[in-house]
């Protein structure tokens, strides 16, 4: 391999493809043979990943076992717990409750109602088919309550945007497609969207999408706006921008730093130091001063420039923010701050 090429990294598998492996793991024990070591499923996409089967326990009408996360080289927080599944029979159909360290939805607006088990669809699709399957395989009716639990879950939710979106008490079981691919932008986006849904459906008029945890504190405190309002955007500003064209919201605030909001001034909707950067020959243009040229940060940039630069960027960025969500009635304003928090400049529709 060439020194210069990046080593490929490694996939792994959403919590949703483990707790359909380990209700797998627990039903082929209670309706089949016991336990086997390792348990194969069948993935939406057609994939059939084999998974390790841990701590297994039978009783008179149920069974459980555990399956250890593995989200290969992706920094997913729920990487190496155990995921468990516990199934009953004596019920109607197949039904689902949230074990310890698994939340349950206390806001409207996600795809699971309120009162629900933060169980999302797909997962549940996954284990009704397992369900189905293995009723059909070994003569059995195909009624269970399934009972998913994540051990430390609880903790570990306190990392993720559970508590902001209504979900409490632990973590979701996610995934579409059973396979998490590292790095991906895909659940950062969708955890957006799932904000502006509860955002939504609280009737909340004005929301707004930072950058990070500076600029949301003082976006937040700038507005008195509630937690349930403010939405982790991070480097997704076009996620967010292009997600409340199609479902608006009354006012949108956007807030961040003088370097992601020049990026966002001069047309990038993705914010990431490694997938955009700052045009300085642009932006000595737009500011109309060409020491800018010959700077290597924005933050240089404004410490040269100041106010002039600021004022600047915060109304180019609200330009290029309106045409993203293009004639949609979300009335915009963009905050920029400085290192310390303050407000160093803002644009208002």
């Amino acid at each position: 391999m060439n020194e210069m090429t990046p080593p490929k990294l490694r996939r792994g598998w959403t919590t949703g493809a483990c707790a359909t492996a380990a209700v797998k793991a627990a039903l082929t024990a209670l309706w089949g043979q016991g336990f086997s070591d390792q348990v194969c499923i069948t993935l939406p996409k057609g994939e059939t990943p084999d998974f390790e089967v841990i701590n297994t326990r039978r009783g008179v009408g149920w069974a459980e076992a555990g399956i250890i996360k593995d989200a290969g080289d992706d920094p997913d927080v729920t990487h190496g717990c155990e995921v468990r599944a516990r199934v009953q029979t004596g019920v109607d159909g197949v039904t689902f409750t949230a074990g310890r360290g698994v939340g349950t939805v206390t806001k409207p607006g996600l795809p699971i109602g309120v009162g629900q088990a933060a169980i999302n669809p797909k997962p549940r699709e996954m284990m009704q088919a397992v369900v189905s399957e293995l009723a059909a395989k070994y003569g059995q009716a195909p009624d269970v309550e399934i009972c998913i639990s994540i051990v430390n879950g609880e903790k570990l939710a306190e990392k993720t945007w559970n508590p902001r979106l209504g979900i409490m008490g632990g973590l979701s079981v996610l995934g579409t497609t059973g396979v998490v691919r590292p790095f991906s932008c895909s659940a950062w986006i969708a955890s957006i969207q799932r904000g502006v849904d509860v955002a939504r459906a609280s009737g909340l008029s004005h929301v707004a999408g930072c950058t990070g945890a500076t600029s949301e504190s003082a976006v937040q405190k700038y507005y008195n706006l509630p937690d349930h309002a403010m939405l982790d955007m991070g480097d997704f500003a076009g996620g967010l921008l292009k997600y409340l064209r199609r479902h608006p919201v009354e006012r949108l605030t956007i807030g961040g730093g003088i370097a992601k909001m020049t990026k966002l001034a001069q047309g990038a909707v993705d914010l990431h130091s490694g997938r955009s950067q700052v045009d300085f020959g642009a932006l000595a243009e737009m500011v109309g001063d060409p020491r800018l040229e010959k700077v290597n940060t924005a933050l240089q940039a404004y410490e040269i420039s100041g106010e002039k630069m600021s004022v600047n960027v915060a109304e180019s960025a609200l330009l290029m923010a309106r045409k993203q969500v293009r004639d949609t009635p979300v009335r915009l304003d963009v905050i920029v701050i400085d290192r310390a928090g303050n407000i160093i400049a803002k644009a208002v529709e």
